[in-house]
């Protein structure tokens, strides 16, 4: 029988070049994923996150119609609130969630070894992070945030003199 032996350079090591950096370590690793599993992890944790903004947001809500008149915000807030509420649980916490587990699972059911254009993928979520924080944003502007209510229906908006910003 014959073996066959591997060679080596100089120092032990493969030629392994194209290969030597590996994947980052650290908070790194999550900002510059390409990993389908991380990214949806990170969608499914920024859901997660915006759950409890968006809940956090309907208890103020709450509150004020606790009893008839007002008691902690004006008219003017509680409206933004609700509109601020809708948005951030649709497009913060429903629809994240959806891509997280479609980028966690789509890939795995369909037999592919990763998500085709990862770069875009992992783009895509630091855009969806930017805009959250820009639709927050508006809460601490002069003009205020919408307060269109939870369908962003234009009489309201007109009547209340808020146009989306």
């Amino acid at each position: 029988m014959s073996a066959v032996t591997a060679e080596h350079d100089h120092d032990g090591h493969h030629h392994d070049d194209d290969h030597a950096h590996g994947p980052e370590k650290g908070w790194l690793r999550w900002v510059v994923t390409t990993n389908h599993k991380d990214i949806g992890t990170l969608y499914l944790l920024f859901a997660l996150a915006m759950f409890f903004v968006g809940g956090t947001m309907a208890m103020v809500i709450r509150a004020e119609l606790f009893e008839p008149g007002m008691q902690f915000v004006d008219p003017q807030f509680f409206n933004s609130m609700t509109t601020m509420h809708a948005l951030v649980m649709v497009f913060g916490a429903v629809m994240p969630a959806f891509v997280g587990l479609a980028n966690w699972m789509v890939p795995m059911m369909i037999g592919a070894p990763d998500m085709a254009l990862p770069r875009m993928n992992n783009m895509s979520f630091w855009l969806l992070v930017a805009g959250v924080l820009l639709l927050a944003s508006t809460l601490f502007m002069e003009g205020g945030a919408p307060a269109g209510g939870w369908t962003l229906y234009p009489p309201l908006v007109l009547q209340t003199g808020k146009a989306l910003p």
